[in-house]
């Protein structure tokens, strides 16, 4: 137990076994010069039904190799895939063209993926590798405190006072939003104090569950909510798992530490080959499950790995740390967007990965926007 326990805060804390060869390894972050993305013009568009399943199915996936063979895509595919979508809590609907500037073009394979997430009813593989994070100690410390709840089902990451970044299909499911979607509550992590008039009356159910391990949440409403054009494609089209991504703004700011944004690195540059991401698998009842794994292949939009992770756990923020720029601390981002399980075409056969959508440079001025607002300064991330 133990030397389980040591393991896990070694990881948590994102420490890397290092041999001759990591020892020679840059693990710094490295800020880059990010396109600019702004707004063109915006359209009302009629309010959706709030009708469709949250469990997404979507069609065949091009496989890895399929995709680093597909063309680039042009600037309009992009700038139409980059125009999004916000819905607001009254349930009415907006569509937001927009312009890409300073982006240079070259000929980089096209990983616009025309599929979905196909689920399996399991998506451990082998023995389970998953810590339940049961300690209020790390429940409540960072990064863990950054992991949060939707009421859909998924989970999400904390990504600034008031901002929660998630899986698309978490609230919209490639056609329409899903059902609860237009009431969105986000719950954050939250720990009962002894004593006082309202913790002395709570319920014995609420008793159970803290004894058992699970925590509490402080449930807050969604103002509104981004989804790119790429996945919310409308009835014309097919949801891109290259766009499973979505961003929610909440109601009210929290007071919790969150998680930056990083532009996702080459898999060369990942300390130890490693990522990691916290969420609430639906087999754990509810406990904040923590895991690590090493990644096993990438093109430029997706991570392909075998980190274990059951339903529920969708919508989590993979993070890595690494050395800031001409400092000695050691600072955590956020540089992909945990999607879900997906059987892709390898040299002809189907293989099957859980998947997390990378943050590109291009999406990083997206999410940043969407954060900051047209005005902020986003050129480097």
């Amino acid at each position: 137990m133990e030397n389980t326990l040591f393991w896990l805060i070694f990881f948590t804390l994102g420490c890397t076994l290092i041999n001759g060869s990591e020892m020679e390894q840059d693990l710094t972050w490295r800020l880059r010069k990010v396109p600019r993305v702004v707004s063109e013009r915006t359209f009302h568009l009629t309010s959706p039904t709030f009708e469709a399943d949250a469990k997404t199915v979507l069609k065949k996936v091009c496989g890895i190799e399929c995709r680093r063979q597909l063309p680039a895509p042009s600037l309009s595919d992009l700038e139409e895939s980059l125009s999004y979508e916000t819905v607001f809590e009254n349930g009415t609907r907006t569509l937001t063209r927009v312009k890409v500037q300073g982006l240079d073009l070259e000929p980089t394979p096209n990983t616009t993926a025309r599929g979905a997430p196909v689920r399996r009813k399991r998506q451990v593989y082998g023995t389970d590798s998953r810590f339940s994070i049961l300690d209020k100690r790390f429940l409540t410390s960072f990064p863990f405190s950054t992991a949060v709840k939707l009421s859909t089902g998924c989970s999400g990451v904390l990504v600034s006072p008031r901002h929660v970044l998630t899986a698309a299909h978490c609230v919209h499911d490639g056609k329409d939003y899903v059902r609860g979607s237009q009431k969105l509550r986000v719950g954050l992590l939250k720990v009962r104090n002894r004593g006082g008039g309202k913790k002395r009356r709570a319920s014995r159910r609420s008793r159970r569950g803290a004894a058992a391990g699970r925590p509490s949440f402080q449930w807050t409403r969604v103002r509104n909510t981004h989804v790119p054009r790429g996945w919310a494609a409308g009835p014309g089209g097919d949801a891109a798992l290259d766009y499973d991504y979505a961003l929610l703004e909440l109601k009210r700011a929290h007071k919790k530490r969150y998680m930056e944004l990083g532009v996702s690195p080459a898999l060369g540059k990942l300390p130890g080959g490693m990522i990691h991401f916290s969420g609430f698998d639906h087999d754990r009842a509810d406990q904040l499950v923590y895991r690590f794994c090493s990644v096993s292949d990438e093109s430029s939009d997706l991570l392909y790995q075998y980190c274990d992770a059951e339903s529920g756990s969708t919508g989590s923020g993979v993070y890595l740390r690494l050395r800031e720029p001409e400092k000695k601390n050691w600072k955590r981002k956020i540089i992909a967007v945990y999607s879900g399980h997906q059987w892709v075409d390898v040299a002809g056969a189907q293989k099957d990965y859980n998947v997390a959508v990378r943050i590109t440079p291009l999406k990083y001025a997206q999410l940043c926007r969407w954060i900051r607002g047209d005005r902020a300064d986003c050129a480097y991330g």
